[in-house]
């Protein structure tokens, strides 16, 4: 039995994220499907908090029927925190994305935990520098803050692809708790991005406490665009894996 892969993007990205993932799972015989959450990429919207994000996902899992591997990014893992102990699931996947505990938000992970660990965030780009209020609560960012937060570690023409598809992202589906904590129904990886601008790596150390296991690469904030095949390799072992 070869599991599916089901994707899902981080705020302000869509299902283009994963592009290069795509054809490497593929050619090791592993269906995946990339989604749009509400609103991006090319979904027509309208958007939708952290809830109608986990909505779409879990109408994506009933279709599927069961064996998924369900893999999120950055935000992502918010999603997939509420919407992934449906029954399709036997895998979840956290690439530098928010494994969050019942109560908890993107902006409010861990936040005591954090604060004992003396996580330094002295010297780094902050991301919430770049926000550029937009109409509906929505918030964009400013290009030179979120090519060094988001692809630091990708060359300049991979940076430019990517951050002409970058659109808004609604403020408050990062300020949201989810419904759910499927990490503690199902088994889980979670892969440290250790270059990681955006989302501090000592900060996802302690979120990957939460998972059944952990991996740790040399990269920044966006594994999928900088070393897709290490996060190919990585969604290969576990599509095989036994059950």
């Amino acid at each position: 039995m070869v599991r599916r892969v089901i994707l899902v993007h981080g705020a302000w990205h869509g299902a283009w994220a994963w592009d290069r993932v795509i054809p490497l799972l593929a050619a090791a015989g592993v269906e995946a499907t990339p989604i749009d959450l509400p609103g991006h990429g090319d979904d027509p919207g309208p958007f939708g908090d952290l809830h109608a994000d986990a909505a779409r996902l879990s109408r994506e899992l009933d279709r599927r029927g069961s064996n998924v591997v369900l893999v999120s990014h950055s935000y992502g893992g918010a999603v997939i925190t509420e919407a992934g102990d449906h029954d399709a699931v036997d895998h979840l996947v956290y690439v530098a994305s928010f494994a969050l505990d019942a109560g908890e938000s993107c902006t409010t992970a861990l936040a005591a935990e954090a604060e004992a660990a003396g996580i330094d965030h002295q010297g780094r780009p902050d991301l919430g520098d770049g926000f550029v209020e937009g109409p509906n609560g929505t918030v964009s960012l400013e290009p030179l803050v979120a090519a060094a937060c988001f692809y630091n570690d990708c060359d300049n023409a991979t940076a430019d692809w990517a951050l002409a598809r970058l659109g808004p992202q609604p403020l408050a589906s990062l300020q949201q708790a989810p419904y759910g904590v499927a990490w503690k129904a199902r088994p889980s990886t979670y892969a440290v991005c250790a270059d990681d601008l955006a989302v501090h790596p000592d900060l996802q150390r302690l979120l990957a406490r939460r998972c059944t296991t952990s991996v740790e690469w040399p990269a920044g904030h966006s594994p999928f665009l900088s070393r897709p095949e290490v996060v190919a390799e990585l969604l290969v072992g576990l599509a095989f894996a036994s059950v």
